[in-house]
């Protein structure tokens, strides 16, 4: 028998124990009642980046991007269609520099859109310009097995 997964719920960031098998049956927050997997990506500031990707026991992939940045919002609707394919195996989330000049400095984020893949808290892969959906997902899945 496999250990319960924590999962982090989208809406009110509480940590969910959950069987693995599980994952696939649209499971909900046992304390908001939402859905733990919506099929896009979470908008987070540096408090919930933290809560996300060390509590989460699934792959959490990050999207470093800016506003003004072009090629940001070119990749942004595939980064959604992304979402939409990749979860519940991984969260996706979007963190915005200009708001979380923190965790830009924190991560050496040089030039966006760049993507990073955490797994247990850990940077596991990092990629900088914009992807298409296809390219992203099987970028993902190449690094998460």
């Amino acid at each position: 028998m496999t250990e319960p997964l924590h999962v982090v719920c989208p809406h009110c960031d509480a940590v969910n124990r959950l069987p693995q098998a599980r994952l696939q049956d649209a499971p909900t927050c046992g304390k908001c009642a939402n859905t733990l997997f919506a099929g896009r990506p979470l908008d987070v500031d540096s408090a919930r980046f933290e809560r996300h990707v060390s509590r989460n026991d699934i792959p959490v992939l990050v999207d470093f991007w800016a506003e003004w940045c072009g090629p940001c919002k070119m990749m942004a609707p595939a980064y959604a269609q992304a979402a939409g394919r990749l979860e519940p195996a991984v969260r996706l989330l979007k963190v915005d520099t200009e708001r979380a000049q923190d965790l830009a400095a924190r991560f050496a984020i040089r030039s966006i859109p760049t993507i990073a893949l955490f797994r247990g808290g850990r940077e596991i892969a990092r990629q900088a310009g914009a992807m298409d959906a296809g390219r992203l997902v099987a970028w993902v899945q190449q690094h998460v097995g």
